[in-house]
């Protein structure tokens, strides 16, 4: 072979360094997330920003300069790559037109390299190089940086960049006069929207299938917005046209029992307003708003509840309103509950508005509507209250924006549920003590007289036969044994029931070695401002004698024993139930329930 045949093949064979960092970037180009940051590689020999001593440095105009001689692995050169692009997608090196930009010290570059390094551990690409740590500091980068400025920079992570010893983050003016300065944060977070999107797909199995307008709307939950993608996961989007006319669905509806959301496909909503309805049928399932209804009006007790999460919405962001919805800007801050109570006296007005559902029909079903199979259950309220306390968690965690005072104290009451010797009791209380009718007579003028003095109004009050008829009696053992956290759990839940139900007293008498009459006590006080008197021996059955014989103590009144089971045998003749702490046996067989609180 000549000489020149000898130095031609020389030249066309490829630089092995080269080869390493192209076979790195095609491995980076096939992220789909990464791929759409679209940085530009500068790899230029005698590039004044190169570094000198590390693979990748990345500038603010979205230029990433690389090393031209080293050597590395083409994993290596794929995660030094990610690296660098992720500063662009993370914001840290954000683009602007000023030439004289300050720089980042050491603190912001070591907090943003390691936050960049703790994603890859999640969303691999490449091989990180050996001397990195295995693990980072939770947190965001200020915190992380704030924290090192105050305690130093770990050695660990004093270097944890692309460029060695010096900044792989610099900040430059943008010099493209002819064209917008990029938004590399938002370009990166729509990408991932879609690549985590496109893999829930194919997990669940719906590769190839035609999402529609609410399968999107769901999808962005569920990778865009912790607070509701834990419940957008768990439920079911039913779209069925044929169910929707059948069940008179206008547009959307719930079903807490199956966890189905059942929307009508016929209807022609943008995505953002999907996002709203389907964020509205979340809430009323996650929040229990047709078990929280009790004994009031199902249709009026809907439409406070839209009013309420409607009114959240609107104040979060979430999605768009579509038009006809219920929303008033004067009912802001205010529960359930207290809506409820604001429109029950305009009945001829509620029945005009319309749910989502429809006019006159509530989205909140009970049972299931019949379609196809249903997706079992074991325990909703620990599904729905796992869903919403997680997403809430997150949300704050990520700082992800200020929520309605409303709404996180829903949250954080369901992160308490009730147990279930609480709701036995409510169900005694119901059953057993009824709740006062108020009488209305002009003789008592209504607390609205003074802004309408020409026209007379009735007042509201309890009749004395009420007050007689719907009251209870409480024997309260009040002993050394008993202790003061079973005192307060009992006292609180049978001062709140009885205030719920608008129970105007309670006859309440403490033992011990003998009977105290404490007399008629109104709920407010029965846990607040009662003063226990005794702390002697056991013995309950002189207080139940006493409430036997007090004339002014109605005969078919029941009667609630609080004891801890330490006490003697009790004889009652009337309706009567036992409140003792959990594992607690009592020495007689009881004729009445026993409820144990846990």
């Amino acid at each position: 072979m000549s000489r020149a045949a000898r130095g031609k093949g020389k030249k066309d064979t490829p630089d092995p360094a080269t080869q390493a960092f192209a076979e790195g970037l095609a491995l980076v180009k096939r992220n789909p997330a990464l791929g759409a940051v679209g940085g530009r590689i500068c790899r230029e020999t005698g590039c004044a920003a190169t570094p000198a001593g590390g693979l990748v440095a990345v500038t603010s105009n979205g230029t990433l300069h690389v090393h031209p001689t080293k050597r590395v692995e083409p994993k290596e050169w794929a995660w030094a790559l990610a690296h660098a692009l992720l500063h662009l997608g993370f914001g840290h090196v954000p683009a602007a037109k000023e030439d004289d930009r300050p720089q980042p010290d050491r603190f912001d570059l070591a907090a943003r390299c390691a936050v960049v390094n703790r994603f890859l551990l999640t969303f691999p690409v490449g091989r990180a190089p050996d001397h990195l740590p295995a693990d980072y500091p939770g947190g965001d980068e200020e915190l992380i940086a704030a924290r090192w400025r105050r305690d130093g920079i770990p050695a660990a992570y004093e270097n944890c960049g692309t460029a060695g010893d010096h900044p792989d983050q610099v900040l430059v003016g943008w010099a493209a006069l002819t064209s917008a300065v990029p938004d590399w944060e938002t370009a990166f977070a729509h990408a991932l929207t879609r690549a985590v999107s496109a893999t829930m797909a194919v997990a669940g199995g719906h590769e190839g299938r035609v999402l529609r307008p609410w399968d999107h709307a769901l999808n962005w939950f569920v990778s865009s917005y912790p607070l509701l993608g834990g419940l957008a996961s768990g439920l079911t989007v039913v779209a069925d046209a044929e169910l929707a006319r059948a069940q008179g669905i206008a547009i959307a509806a719930v079903s807490a029992t199956a966890g189905e959301i059942y929307v009508n496909p016929l209807r022609d909503f943008e995505d953002e307003e999907w996002r709203f309805v389907l964020a509205h049928e979340m809430l009323h399932a996650a929040l229990r708003h047709g078990e929280r209804r009790g004994a009031r009006a199902p249709y009026l007790h809907n439409v406070a509840a839209d009013y309420v999460v409607n009114g959240w919405l609107v104040e979060m962001g979430i999605g768009s309103m579509p038009e006809g919805l219920l929303y008033d800007p004067l009912l802001k801050d205010l529960s359930v509950e207290e809506v409820y109570d604001r429109i029950a006296g305009d009945l001829r007005r509620i029945r005009r508005l319309a749910t989502l559902r429809g006019k006159g029909r509530g989205d909140i079903l009970g049972e299931p509507l019949p379609h196809g199979a249903h997706r079992p259950y074991a325990d909703l309220d620990e599904f729905y209250r796992r869903g919403l306390v997680q997403g809430f968690d997150l949300h704050v965690n990520e700082e992800r924006g200020l929520l309605p005072a409303g709404l996180i104290q829903e949250i954080r009451a369901l992160a308490h549920p009730p147990v279930p010797w609480d709701a036995k009791l409510a169900r005694w209380f119901d059953e057993f003590v009824p709740r006062p009718e108020p009488v209305r007579s002009y003789a008592r003028p209504a607390r609205r007289q003074a802004s309408t003095p020409d026209i007379p109004r009735a007042g509201r009050w309890f009749a004395p036969e009420e007050v007689a008829r719907c009251t209870f009696g409480v024997v309260l053992d009040t002993s050394g044994s008993m202790s003061a956290a079973l005192l307060g759990k009992a006292l609180g839940a049978i001062a709140s029931y009885a205030e719920a139900r608008d129970v105007p007293a309670a006859r309440v008498v403490f033992c011990d070695a003998a009977p105290y009459d404490a007399g008629y006590l109104p709920p407010t006080e029965i846990a607040g401002r009662v003063r226990v008197r005794g702390r002697g021996g056991t013995e309950l059955q002189p207080g139940v004698d006493l409430l036997m014989r007090a004339e002014d103590f109605p005969p078919g009144a029941p009667v609630l024993v609080i004891t801890d089971g330490w006490c003697d045998t009790l004889r009652i003749r009337r309706e009567h139930a036992y409140l003792v702490p959990e594992g607690a046996a009592l020495p007689f067989t009881p004729k009445g329930p026993v409820f144990r609180l846990t």
